[in-house]
């Protein structure tokens, strides 16, 4: 009987160790499936159209992940709803690491409050992975407009009010909304002529259809640079390394005004935080290397990097911002 109590007890303790070493084995093969990481190819959506500036950065960060730790970095463009399309295709996503988005000021902080039913929520369906450049947004003419300033145009408005144009891409964009602010700031008017895409937009101005554009740099810096547009203002805080020469808004006496798209990587929420770390410091590398820097600031970028800790506290903080700003200015879809 006694030898019977003692087999039982054994068996207890045996059984027991054996779960303990199962359950330890559990996160060992996790942190191995982790550490093989990434295994197959990486999917990085842009939820914009080929050629603009939001595809530019992404490829020169999928190029430069590709040439520093030889994996594969597939950009998928998926364009539409203002970007909103793609975002939510990232949301629905395996959180895995092998799915991420581009994602930038406009349908990550201004889109919660400019679409009534989004479908998707930026704080909780999504995990900021790396910040990777900011971008201010450039007041245009054509080079061949009577306004040559800022000053100019506000002359020309407060004369004819809502007779000068100006033309953006979208919506609810932060060049839209940064058109608005600029307004306010100046106690002028003009009239909107929304676009749905930067390439008619530019066509327009410089063809004299349009008064004025408003753009990122990225996506205005050539025309600028071959002499067929004048950059007459800027909405950062500090000149631009790129436009030298274009004062800002807070500069020509609008104290502290300043509106900036800034471009950053996320990933579904879930993912495991051993993989969002993994990526983070794989795009700080890659922004850190001088042909990649060098490209995006030639294209009008300010590098950002950082942790991805920085990156939520900054959309925590953008999108309250950004909402005043809509409420502010009566920006719609229609």
């Amino acid at each position: 009987m006694a030898s019977t109590t003692r087999f039982h007890a054994f068996a207890a303790q045996l059984c027991a160790a054996t779960l303990g070493l199962a359950a330890a084995a559990l996160p060992l093969a996790s942190a191995q499936a982790q550490a093989a990481y990434p295994s197959k190819p990486v999917r990085l959506i842009v939820p914009f159209p080929p050629g603009g500036g939001t595809d530019m950065i992404a490829r020169t960060v999928a190029q430069k992940l590709t040439d520093l730790n030889k994996w594969t970095v597939v950009v998928d463009n998926r364009p539409g709803a203002g970007g909103n399309l793609g975002v939510d295709a990232a949301t629905k996503a395996a959180p895995d690491g092998y799915t991420l988005v581009i994602g930038q000021t406009s349908n990550l902080a201004i889109n919660p409050a400019l679409y009534p039913k989004l479908p998707y929520d930026p704080i909780k369906d999504l995990t900021p992975v790396a910040l990777a450049v900011s971008s201010p947004v450039v007041l245009v003419t054509a080079a061949s407009s009577p306004y040559k300033s800022f000053a100019d145009v506000v002359a020309a408005a407060k004369a004819r009010p809502d007779g000068i144009t100006l033309g953006y891409s979208g919506n609810g964009t932060v060049s839209h909304l940064a058109g608005e602010l600029a307004q306010h700031a100046a106690g002028i008017k003009l009239r909107h002529v929304p676009y749905k895409g930067a390439a008619q937009a530019m066509t327009d101005v410089v063809s004299g259809q349009i008064d004025l554009y408003m753009s990122t740099i990225p996506t205005l810096i050539g025309q600028v640079r071959n002499g067929k547009m004048n950059a007459i203002a800027i909405t950062s805080k500090a000149r631009s390394t790129q436009l030298p020469k274009t004062p800002t808004l807070a500069e020509l006496g609008y104290k502290d005004f300043e509106a900036v798209s800034w471009f950053g990587v996320l990933a579904p929420a879930g993912t495991p935080p051993a993989i969002v770390q993994q990526l983070n410091k794989a795009i700080n590398q890659a922004l850190a290397q001088p042909d990649a820097a060098e490209r995006l600031r030639y294209e009008g970028g300010e590098i950002l990097g950082g942790s991805a800790e920085s990156f939520q506290q900054l959309l925590k903080a953008e999108i309250p911002r950004w909402a005043r700003v809509v409420k502010e200015s009566g920006a719609s879809l229609d």
